[in-house]
């Protein structure tokens, strides 16, 4: 006679319930996961890009102030480097469709990375 003290195996529906809820928590933390990932990314970007416009900007204005003193004007100093960056502008203008490609691919990647 086999003893009675064997565990019945809980019903396959029950099985499927937990197996169920199981994927869908996996699903949500890998969602949290991805999306905080995506976050914490954005925001060090972010604060290297503010960086980065600061040292653009101080640079910019220790030029025009060389320039000025090159030039022996102030207005012909700044007035140089308003002129750079326009030209800057209309480069960056003439060859938007160029420079478009890489910053899309650039976030695809990051998004899905």
């Amino acid at each position: 006679m086999e003893a009675n003290n064997k565990e019945t195996p809980p019903p396959i529906i029950d099985q499927l319930t937990q197996y169920a809820e199981l994927r869908f928590k996996l699903a949500k933390l890998r969602a949290i996961e991805g999306g905080t990932s995506i976050a914490a990314s954005i925001i060090a970007d972010v604060a290297v890009m503010m960086c980065m416009v600061l040292a653009f900007i101080f640079a910019s204005i220790t030029l025009a102030f060389f320039l000025a003193e090159v030039f022996n004007s102030d207005w012909k100093g700044f007035g140089c480097v308003a002129l750079i960056y326009l030209l800057i502008a209309i480069i960056v203008k003439a060859n938007k469709k160029m420079l478009e490609r890489p910053i899309v691919n650039g976030f695809i990647h990051k998004i899905f990375k």
